[in-house]
């Protein structure tokens, strides 16, 4: 059994952290004594959060205003780190978004923003900080990925679980590549999770809809998830509701899967 992994006087890299998973996250590791550099679009709302760690966790928190779907925002962000001689301990691939109703419906540039923060800039992110973690032979790279990512695709918000099914891939040859060098890879794939995701692509009316017990808080995700690291679990599926669905996807023939899928995705998914 891997041992715990020591966040005290560590430094995690956090994206998207404003709210929901990635506010959690940020909470849940200044808790265990690790510095922070935040990173999210709202820097008003960071400045709070950063604020509160500090007072509340006596932890160094940094914040770095960026869009992840600006091209050179992966550079500037690492600029600034070395700039301020901050090194990385952890890297939290959090940020994100959904494009919502069917692929024809948006235009390009939306969906090229989508896969720019979705895709390249957690392959960007991971490029640039992995070596310095392979140096000091430490460290965490934990990419927020989704149950979505584990079932078949479902009408609607149409790259999602592609995007997300990436990043799964990603972790583990990541997790094989760098286990050696005491680096520890997660894909967390979250199922529904309280947090502004859904008010943001507009589906807040449709998932209220589905019963509680598919939700989780993102508090409750994010522990799972780093019980999980302390094991060195490269796939982290938090809560019986969400491994349940995985299973059944998993076993059920392609076709009556994905013909399963596609009934209960009006449930959640914004269609034409």
């Amino acid at each position: 059994m891997s041992s715990a992994f020591d966040w005290r006087g560590r430094r995690a890299l956090v994206t998207g952290a404003s709210a929901g998973i990635g506010q959690a996250v940020a909470e849940a590791l200044a808790a265990r004594g690790c510095a922070l550099v935040l990173t999210a679009r709202r820097v008003d709302r960071l400045a709070a959060l950063a604020d509160d760690l500090r007072q509340r966790h006596g932890v160094e928190v940094v914040c770095i205003a960026a869009d992840l779907a600006e091209a050179d925002a992966v550079a500037r962000i690492c600029d600034e780190l070395q700039q301020r001689a901050l090194a990385v301990d952890a890297l939290v691939n959090n940020a994100g978004f959904g494009v919502p109703g069917g692929y024809h419906r948006s235009d390009w540039p939306t969906q090229a923003r989508f896969l720019k923060v979705m895709v390249e800039a957690p392959a960007e992110l991971v490029h640039r900080l992995l070596p310095a973690m392979r140096e000091r032979r430490r460290g965490a790279i934990l990419n927020v990925a989704s149950l979505a990512g584990l079932v078949p695709g479902s009408a609607g918000s149409t790259l999602y679980g592609g995007a997300k099914a990436l990043l799964v891939r990603f972790s583990q040859s990541l997790a094989l590549e760098n286990r050696d060098c005491g680096i520890r890879v997660q894909a967390l794939c979250p199922g529904f999770t309280y947090s502004e995701f859904h008010d943001v692509t507009g589906a807040r009316g449709l998932v209220s809809r589905l019963s509680p017990r598919y939700w989780m808080t993102a508090a409750a995700v994010v522990e799972e998830s780093l019980a999980a690291l302390d094991h060195d679990r490269v796939l982290c599926l938090p809560g019986r509701v969400n491994r349940w669905l995985k299973f059944v996807a998993k076993h059920l023939p392609d076709q009556m899967a994905l013909r399963l899928v596609g009934r209960r995705s009006r449930q959640f998914r914004e269609l034409d």
